[in-house]
């Protein structure tokens, strides 16, 4: 009998998402099922929902998550039943043009499916009652009870691990703190600013500490969240309603600007303070995104003076070795994911928690399951 299980989906642009009981397709031999334990509410799910980001739909959202490891296909090795597992979107295919190069994020295969919104194979892992295949976002499509995914895909994870916290790990966390471990080339007593202190900037922020910068500067219009960027190291908190964040970045080191921006609201005009806050020589990390469709607009002079500019979707992330050391981080103490969370949810609740965060009432909603 096939494997039916509820899961939240999306028919259109700005509806609302649909609980409704879904059926998986057979387990492929490279797969494995994994009971979801937790999933949170991310902006790139929202962009999605509000059109900026499209796709073919019905459509699960969610990619960010945590969960349990129930079956697993013929051809798996190195992932069990019972493992602790924390999802990746990102699977690639090892032989590519790009990842022969040691860029995944960009593997042709990862590429060339994802429009399609199927699994790596570019074929579907779900339907609908009706006979419809079901759609799913990155490779995932978390916000339901089972995900069907590559086994490359369910990193394993230290059992005592809480899964409302692992799952952190799997998008915004990476993303952050891999933005400053990982891509930017932070030196020990160098002046970081982060603009911008939702889930993914004040993981960037705790990056920043760990790679040894001497000043973290956290940026943001909410005080709320800048009280947060201060408990996860930030030295200073900049609200930009009240300071201009260029000014202040020069005031604390002689005139110059930051040594490295990161940047991870996903606005405009953000991009634009990033290249003004960074000082000549220096580096900016943007994390953010908008509509693909617009455009940003620079003075031509503050991209002068031999600053570089990476764009990073996942922080430089390599899932099997990355997880595992954030992981192990948080449980040692030098990692804070706790106060990433703002509110627990249960799956029904999942609109009421995107208008919260739409709204910017939260950091993290996660759905517990």
């Amino acid at each position: 009998m096939p494997l039916s299980y509820q899961a939240a989906v999306l028919h259109a642009p700005h509806a609302p998402l649909a609980i409704e009981t879904v059926i998986a397709e057979p387990l492929k031999p490279g797969d494995v099922s994994v009971r979801i334990k937790a999933a949170s509410l991310c902006h790139t799910d929202l962009e999605v929902i509000e059109g900026g980001l499209r796709f073919p739909m019905p459509i699960v959202l969610g990619h960010e998550a945590a969960g349990i490891v129930e079956e697993v296909g013929s051809d798996v090795s190195g992932v069990r039943r019972g493992d602790h597992v924390v999802l990746s979107w990102n699977p690639h295919c090892g032989g590519c043009f790009y990842c022969d190069r040691s860029q995944p994020i960009l593997c042709e295969g990862y590429l060339a499916n994802g429009p399609q919104a199927f699994g790596f194979d570019g074929e579907p892992r779900a339907r609908l009652q009706d006979g419809r295949s079901l759609r799913q976002l990155m490779y995932l499509g978390a916000f339901g009870e089972i995900c069907m995914v590559p086994a490359q895909q369910a990193i394993v994870m230290p059992r005592d691990l809480p899964f409302d916290r692992a799952c952190l790990i799997g998008c915004g966390v990476m993303t952050g703190a891999g933005a400053a471990m990982n891509v930017a080339s932070i030196r020990d007593g160098d002046t970081v600013m982060v603009l911008g202190c939702g889930a993914v900037g004040l993981a960037a922020v705790q990056g920043a500490r760990l790679a040894g910068a001497g000043t973290v500067v956290a940026v943001d219009l909410n005080a709320d969240k800048l009280r947060l960027a201060a408990l996860m190291g930030a030295d200073v908190g900049v609200n930009a309603a009240e300071e201009d964040p260029v000014e202040v970045a020069r005031r604390l080191t002689n005139g110059r600007g930051a040594d490295v921006v990161i940047e991870s609201a996903g606005n405009a005009g953000v991009f634009r303070t990033s290249a003004e806050a960074v000082r000549p020589g220096g580096e900016i990390i943007w994390l953010g995104k908008i509509d693909v469709e617009k455009d940003v607009a620079f003075r031509w002079g503050s991209l002068m003076g031999e600053k570089r500019i990476r764009r990073s979707s996942y922080g430089g992330a390599r899932p099997q070795r990355d997880f595992p050391l954030l992981a192990q981080a948080y449980l040692d103490g030098r990692l804070k994911l706790d106060e990433l969370i703002s509110r627990r949810i249960a799956l029904d609740e999942i609109n009421a928690g995107f208008t919260a965060l739409k709204r910017g009432e939260t950091i993290r909603s996660v759905i517990m399951f």
